[in-house]
């Protein structure tokens, strides 16, 4: 219960915010919502508000949408032609190509900016767990230990090079395989001097090997550090970007081969891991929200029609043509793309149940 409970929050939230953007630059552009709604299938409640827009939660809460005037259904897939010149005014399909263009944009672009506001939150006020250069374990017979590393050792300074955190030491220890380093401990109180030689480790094949140094210590303490707003936004910005590229990254090897498809996960591992990071606390849950709106931002703008980034194309195709395509061709191509978003959600499933086991429980009942 309380993993359902968990992702039925995790979802309900990414959903709104995604919608909510679609909904914010479509009325500020003259454009009547209809129906805002979480989930899909039957309303199990709802309520108008002061602009006629049905406010609702419904029965499948696998999405959601904001369904706006003039349109054929939610997926803003056909038009109405039965408006007359008033109705018009306040219709999608009627308004300027820039201006569609910029509600469909604006609900992966609200996916993005809360990602940016929760990692800023996170930066700010909750902080982040950083390593300092203490010595947690030694790592029997490890480089570390040979030398004499002991457990609660500080290392203060690599080579004469003063250090604040574990990450330094692992990057200058990386790039010294093979070579001395001389590294000045604290231990019980006194400074001791320390020569040690990192194990060289290598990986990969032909073209792609490569070599680093490893000493073979855990880290021993931590400590939570908050920047400041302006710093704190800074991060948020860049961390968001990071995971964009490493998003866009795995899924460029997933399609070229480089990568195991297995990883795709689905709407089962997403409830599984938000039961799971739920139990760590606010922190880790609104960071697995975050990078799972920035997953659901990019998504959205993948050029396959029903999703926001194939409406995107046909406004590219009618920008170059001068002309929208045909009301058969936007017919089949969003035929095409829900096909393609069906397959994916059953691909992303049968992973899910695969890594759960289901597959071998049934090979064990049928043996």
């Amino acid at each position: 219960m309380e993993t359902l409970l968990a992702f039925l929050f995790v979802l309900s939230v990414l959903v709104f915010v995604h919608e909510y953007g679609h909904y914010w630059v479509a009325i500020r552009n003259g454009v009547k919502v209809e129906a805002f709604s979480i989930g899909f299938g039957p309303e199990l409640f709802g309520w108008y508000d002061k602009k006629g827009t049905r406010w609702k939660v419904s029965l499948l809460p696998l999405g959601g949408y904001v369904k706006m005037f003039g349109d054929m259904n939610p997926a803003s897939a056909g038009q109405r032609d039965d408006l007359n010149e008033e109705e018009r005014q306040h219709a999608f399909h009627h308004k300027g190509l820039m201006a569609r263009a910029a509600i469909v944009f604006a609900g992966p672009l609200a996916n993005f900016l809360f990602a940016i506001v929760v990692f800023t939150v996170l930066f700010a006020a909750v902080g982040q767990q950083r390593a300092l250069p203490v010595v947690g374990e030694a790592v029997a017979g490890s480089p570390a230990a040979v030398a004499g590393l002991q457990p609660q050792d500080r290392i203060n300074a690599i080579n004469g090079q003063p250090i604040a955190w574990f990450s330094e030491l692992s990057e200058v220890i990386r790039g010294n395989a093979g070579a001395p380093v001389s590294l000045s401990v604290m231990r019980d109180g006194q400074e001791i001097d320390i020569q040690v030689t990192p194990e060289a480790v290598t990986t990969g094949e032909g073209d792609d090997v490569q070599t680093f140094g490893r000493l073979g210590v855990t880290a021993g303490a931590f400590e939570t550090q908050r920047d400041g707003i302006i710093d704190a936004t800074g991060k948020a910005f860049s961390s968001t970007w990071n995971l964009i590229s490493q998003t866009l990254s795995a899924l460029g090897e997933m399609i070229s081969g480089e990568r195991d498809s297995s990883e795709l996960g689905g709407p089962i591992r997403i409830a599984q891991m938000s039961g799971e990071v739920a139990e760590g606390g606010i922190g880790p849950l609104l960071f697995f929200m975050a990078y799972l709106s920035i997953s659901l931002g990019l998504i959205n703008l993948m050029p396959v029609p029903v999703l926001d980034g194939g409406h995107l194309v046909f406004y590219a195709i009618e920008a170059i043509r001068g002309k929208p395509l045909g009301a058969k061709a936007q017919e089949y191509g969003f035929r095409l793309g829900a096909g393609l978003v069906f397959s994916l959600i059953i691909f992303a499933t049968w992973n899910d149940l695969t890594q759960l086991g289901v597959w071998n429980f049934f090979k064990g009942l049928v043996g």
